[in-house]
């Protein structure tokens, strides 16, 4: 009998494991190699979080700042054969921060880059180069073959966050 429930739980957990991934093999590879996909961000890890940490802690409900969820909200960057629209939050040390609100993250829509794909036998590395965006924004995309996707931004203004999500199709 225990050997039985062991087994049903082994099952259930497998089958669960399986009902979250985002994608399957066939999806992912066909909306990677069209490019034509959307990164949606469940989280975002900051380079510094032991400073972010020291002023999280003075906030309401001491929080920690190492890793920020970010599910449930709509942070994504979408990538289509011409253009990159970037979405997200930034957490972290800015050199030259802008006063307006509405410049703050990466929000910018970039369609003069360089796209570089690469496959591997895990999945993909992705390295995205703007051109026309201020801070020169550099993304390196790596993304499993499940559809699991973990996305570093560079910039030359700000510090490094890496952002940790998933590829959905683009929905029209």
């Amino acid at each position: 009998m225990k050997v039985f429930k062991k087994l049903v739980l082994l099952v259930l957990v497998f089958v669960t494991f399986k009902a979250n991934a985002q994608t399957d093999k066939a999806t992912t590879t066909k909306i990677v190699e069209e490019k034509n996909y959307v990164f949606v961000a469940t989280s975002a890890t900051p380079l510094n979080s032991a400073d972010i940490n020291k002023i999280m802690s003075r906030m309401p409900g001491n929080m920690n700042g190492g890793n920020i969820n970010l599910s449930g909200s709509s942070y994504d960057v979408r990538v289509v054969k011409d253009s990159v629209i970037a979405y997200l939050p930034y957490y972290g040390r800015s050199y030259s921060a802008s006063m307006n609100p509405d410049e703050q993250g990466y929000k910018f829509t970039s369609t003069d880059f360089i796209y570089d794909s690469k496959k591997n036998k895990r999945g993909w590395n992705i390295n995205i180069k703007t051109k026309d965006v201020r801070d020169n924004v550099q993304m390196n995309l790596s993304i499993s073959q499940g559809g699991y996707a973990t996305l570093s931004v560079v910039s030359n203004n700000k510090q490094s966050i890496t952002y940790n999500g998933y590829l959905s199709e683009v929905k029209k």
